[in-house]
């Protein structure tokens, strides 16, 4: 049995202009000890889907439906306390923006210790070890004078860290990872990825990682989900993903990386572009969801939705023309 299974979550919100299906009809599992990576540029519901496994979607104006089963129990069907019980503890989460997640008034070691002392019942003075204890796992010089501090006074790699730091102080089962490198410079997310990589191994916990970077992907992820415009189009594990990719938005998506060294050999190549613009979450879209900018696109595709199917073992697409035996063609 998968640690997490993730089956036809449909989370919807009112608006005065209609219902925005932010994530509509996903499905995806993580084993124990995996990383699934979650794709897919911003606005395709990657975020929303994370919160939702969290139940931290507002309702109203939020609606989550479908099934979340972290070890066989529906996590929709937990009360709040219960809910309050697995947040933290069993099930962690790295949010986006380590600034504005941390409080600004408390110090490091305050915010590492609350986490441990709701939920594994330490004192003041064990919470503060443990707090040293993780800053030194995730790799913070002078731990002992660093949990004293306030995250304005920490750079944002430390900041992230200190993120890290919190998510893993319980010793999850599954950790949350949303974007958790973006708003750092290319040296420090290396450092973040191999951190978290190290961590795995050393933890165990199984990793959902949200990201729209693709080299991110390709550092520390087994098995991809790529979503578009809130449904899942593509399902693969890495190397075939980005060997073979079936789905034209997938096939874009890696078209559109920039090739490094590329203007040493002479090649004087322009980045390739997804012509058109993602179709708003508040219509209802009866085919697929990326026909409008598809160049392989027909009446077919406009009117009927392609079902999620296996275009070569594990590996899934939801496009009518997808090959089964090979890659569709560019």
């Amino acid at each position: 049995m998968a640690l997490l299974e993730v089956d036809n979550l449909q989370t919807h919100f009112r608006t005065p202009d209609g219902v925005n299906r932010a994530v509509d009809g996903v499905s995806f599992s993580v084993n124990a000890g995996e990383t699934l990576a979650i794709v897919g540029e911003s606005g395709c519901g990657k975020s929303v889907t994370a919160m939702s496994i969290l139940r931290l979607i507002p309702e109203p104006p939020g609606k989550i439906a479908g099934a979340i089963r972290f070890e066989g129990r529906n996590l929709l069907e937990l009360s709040d306390r219960e809910m309050r019980g697995i947040r933290g503890n069993e099930i962690s989460m790295i949010f986006q923006e380590p600034m504005t997640s941390l409080n600004p008034v408390l110090t490091v070691g305050r915010q590492i210790g609350e986490t441990l002392r709701l939920h594994q019942g330490l004192n003041a003075k064990e919470a503060e070890e443990k707090a040293v204890e993780m800053l030194t796992l995730v790799g913070i010089p002078e731990p002992a004078r660093r949990v004293r501090e306030y995250p304005h006074q920490l750079s944002g790699g430390m900041r992230q860290r200190v993120m890290i730091a919190i998510a893993l102080a319980c010793n999850p089962k599954l950790l949350i990872a949303d974007e958790p490198t973006t708003a750092l410079d290319v040296t420090i997310q290396a450092q973040i990825l191999e951190l978290m990589r190290d961590l795995k191994h050393r933890v165990g916990a199984a990793i959902v990682l949200i990201t729209h970077d693709l080299g991110v992907v390709a550092e520390v992820a087994e098995r991809v989900v790529v979503m578009y415009a809130g449904r899942k189009v593509e399902e693969a594990a890495v190397g075939p993903l980005f060997r073979t990719p079936r789905h034209p938005y997938t096939q874009g998506l890696l078209g559109s990386m920039p090739k490094l060294g590329s203007s040493l050999h002479g090649e004087e190549t322009r980045l390739a572009e997804i012509p058109g613009l993602v179709p708003s979450l508040k219509q209802k879209i009866p085919g697929c969801v990326f026909a409008s900018r598809c160049p392989h696109s027909t009446e077919l595709c406009i009117q009927v939705a392609p079902a999620l199917e296996e275009k070569a073992p594990g590996h899934v697409a939801a496009c009518h023309y997808a090959m089964k035996e090979g890659a569709l063609a560019a």
